[in-house]
Parts: C-alpha cells; sequence; structure tokens
C-alpha cells in the first residue's frame, strides 16, 4: 500500500517538474505571450484549488475515498493526455485547470489514507512521501531532457507522463491495505468517538471506518478544527513554512541576479543545489526519525535555519552562498513532512478534515508570492527576502506550544 501510494506522489511531482521546464517549449509551440503564459500559471491554481476544496468532505473515508481516488486518477491520466493534444491556449488552460482536483482526489487523498492506515508512524509515512516528491521534481526536467534528446518533443513527455500516472493508478487498483493496516486505520477511526463536532456518532465497525457519516457531520468537523489552536497552529506554520522553502525558492535565481549580481548560469546551478541539497535532506531525516522525536527535528532544524539564512543573504563570495545555500536547504526540507503530519495527528480518524483544510489554507498561502512581490517592489528584493527571517524564528516559538505526546513521532 505504501509503495503504491508513493508512486502516486512521484507521478505528481514528475508532472510538476516537468512543466515548469517545458513552458519555454510550450510558449513557442502554441505562440503564448507572456501575459497568457501567466494566467497558465495563476488560474488553475485559484479555479482548480476551489474545486478542489471540498473534496476532503465530499470523499469522507473508507470505500467512497477509494473510489474518488480511482476517479481522481484516471481524470488526471485524461488531463495529461488533453495537454498533450492541446493545440491552443484555450484547451491547454481547461487541462491544466481539471488537472489540480485531479490532483487532489488522485494525490492528496492518497496521502489521507496512508496517514489512515498507518496512524502511529504518520511523520516517517510523510517523511517517504515528502523525499518522493523531491526525487520527482527534479527528475521532471530530466524526463523532458531525455524526451528532447531522443527526438520527442513536450508533447511526448506529458504522453510519457500519462503512461506512468497510469502506471501509479493501476498500483493503486491492484494493491489492497492489508488487513492489519485496514485495523490501525479503524482504531484510528474508533478513537475520535465524542471528539467529532456535532455529536457525530462512531464509526461503524469495517474497513469502511469512517464514510458511514455524512459529509454533513465532516463539515461540522472542519468547523470544529478551525475553533482548535491545536489544528490551527499546524495550518499556520504550513504557510509560513512554504515562504522559506517554495516561495524563497521561486524568487532565489532573481535574487542572485538581480542583487548579487551573478550570472544566470551560476542562478540556475544554485536552484538545483538547492534542489539537490533538499532532496538529500529528505532522505537523511528518514534515518533521523526513527532516533529523535519529531518535534525535536523540527525545532533543530528551525534553529539551524535562523543562523544559516542571514548567513546565506549577508556572506559575500559565491562559492560561500552556495555551501551555506545547500546547508540550508537540507535543514529546511524537514519542515512539510513533519508539520503535514502533525496536523493529521491533531485530526485523529479524520483525515478528511485534513485534506479539506489544507486545501483552502493552501489557497491562503497562495499569497504569499503576492507579498514578498509587493515587498519587492516597494522596499527591493534583498529587504523583502530579509524579511523571511523571521520564518523560522515563528516556527520555533510556535511548535514550542506543542507536546510532543499530541501526535505520533
Amino acid at each position: 500500500m505504501l509503495a503504491a501510494g508513493l508512486a502516486v506522489e512521484l507521478a505528481d511531482e514528475l508532472v510538476d517538474g516537468a512543466k515548469g521546464a517545458a513552458l519555454p517549449l510550450i510558449r513557442h509551440d502554441l505562440g503564448l505571450s507572456y501575459p497568457q503564459i501567466g494566467l497558465l500559471a495563476s488560474v488553475p491554481l485559484l479555479v482548480g484549488g476551489l474545486l478542489e476544496l471540498p473534496l476532503g468532505v465530499l470523499a469522507g473515508e473508507g470505500r467512497r475515498r477509494r473510489l474518488a481516488i480511482l476517479a481522481g486518477g484516471i481524470v488526471f491520466v485524461l488531463t495529461l493526455l488533453g495537454a498533450a493534444s492541446a493545440r491552443s491556449f484555450a484547451v491547454l488552460l481547461c487541462a491544466f485547470i481539471a488537472f489540480f482536483p485531479a490532483s487532489g482526489a488522485f494525490v492528496s487523498l492518497t496521502q489521507a489514507e496512508l496517514m489512515d492506515t498507518w496512524p502511529d508512524r504518520q511523520a516517517q509515512v510523510m517523511t517517504r512521501w515528502d523525499l518522493a516528491g523531491s526525487t520527482g521534481a527534479v527528475a521532471g526536467p530530466l524526463l523532458l531532457a531525455a524526451v528532447l534528446a531522443t527526438g520527442g518533443s513536450w508533447r511526448d513527455t506529458y504522453l510519457a507522463l500519462a503512461g506512468l500516472a497510469a502506471l501509479a493508478w493501476l498500483g493503486l487498483c491492484l494493491r489492497r491495505p492489508r488487513a492489519d493496516d485496514a485495523a490501525g486505520a479503524d482504531k484510528a477511526t474508533a478513537g475520535t468517538t465524542g471528539e467529532t463536532a456535532g455529536g457525530a456518532s462512531k464509526a461503524g465497525a469495517g474497513g469502511d471506518g469512517g464514510a458511514e457519516r455524512s459529509w454533513r457531520v465532516r463539515g461540522r468537523e472542519v468547523l470544529a478544527a478551525l475553533r482548535d489552536w491545536g489544528t490551527v497552529r499546524w495550518l499556520v506554520l504550513l504557510q509560513v513554512a512554504d515562504l522559506l522553502v517554495d516561495v524563497f525558492t521561486g524568487f532565489l535565481a532573481l535574487y542572485l541576479v538581480n542583487v548579487g549580481h551573478l550570472r544566470p548560469t551560476v542562478a540556475a546551478l544554485a536552484i538545483a543545489i538547492r534542489l539537490g541539497a533538499a532532496l538529500a535532506g529528505d532522505a537523511a531525516l528518514i534515518v533521523v526519525l526513527e532516533r529523535v522525536r519529531d518535534l525535536t527535528v523540527l525545532r533543530v532544524s528551525a534553529v539551524a535555519a535562523a543562523l544559516l539564512y542571514p548567513g546565506f543573504l549577508l556572506v559575500p563570495g559565491i562559492a560561500a552562498k552556495l555551501v551555506l545555500l545547500a546547508v540550508l536547504s537540507a535543514a529546511t526540507a524537514p519542515w512539510y513532512p513533519l508539520l503535514q503530519a502533525r496536523l493529521y495527528g491533531s485530526l485523529p480518524g479524520r483525515s478528511s478534515a485534513a485534506v479539506t483544510l489544507s486545501s483552502a489554507a493552501g489557497l491562503a498561502g497562495g499569497l504569499g508570492p503576492l507579498a514578498v512581490g509587493l515587498a519587492a517592489q516597494a522596499f527591493g528584493l534583498s529587504w523583502a527576502l530579509a524579511g523571511l527571517a523571521a520564518v523560522p524564528v515563528a516556527i520555533l516559538a510556535v511548535s514550542a506550544t506543542a507536546r510532543p505526546a499530541e501526535a505520533s513521532g
């Protein structure tokens, strides 16, 4: 079950990595303008994100969620085929928009299923999930390069991605949860008796678990979770942490070229170093978590980032900056898997609520790049990125309010 689930995340990040690298080819082939490229990035994120928002509540748990995962996987593959065959901006935009809710059903619900299956090892499972995603993000551009090297095009790359996604979907079809895994999921669901909003009844016995609850009950669970600081804490930290992970990565090349006055080739090398170091950090985290509590790792990494990030901004010299960037990237690698695992741990047996809340918080977190961009316009890019030094301090301060017993580590 775990291997099949990780294959789904790998396929999703392969698409994301290949898409970014293929945008120049797509633009040339379809004759797109820069505003149209911007729309391809923003409209699917907003519209698709809104469509994805109710998936967790509507899908629930058990058999209904499994059917939603498999249906989402079919649409996932179809959107890739649609992108490969697109001959106009409108068709490509529709394919990209449909990809987001399909990814939510196929990928996010699979993640929730894994969290329910291993309730006592959520941090460890999320670490493996993140490693699979990081591998896909790095391998995506390499896949595009390999296809181009054999005489193919970006369309052929999307066909290859559709084929790989279909294999991941088939793996989910063929692999059924083990009996002991299903029992663990049922135990987690049963443990929420009396905790669900509106006096929700205890889930029935059997592998279907929480699927017997209505979508209204699951909706009330989401509202109840929003009133629980133990859950809101991790939602907020997930978005705050992303400022020094994905948002920082998005501005890194611009910073190195415009502020650091480095050549674009060096900036590209820095991006590669950052992705590679983050991948190494994900791999190391798997080993570390077998010996150290997740909260301890989170706090140590926050302290390290609080020292390394200002050092990266202030240190002169290309070599020193690249070394500090690599260590910083490895230090921040644990943030997403540990915080996401803590979010699920704060909602035992209510993973559907965690999926919906993650989608909603992700939409709000989409304002992060805009905030940094506006700050850069007003004060300069160097000062805008300097403000991100507050991120590890916030993570350290807020995580200090958590107790090890609140979630399995």
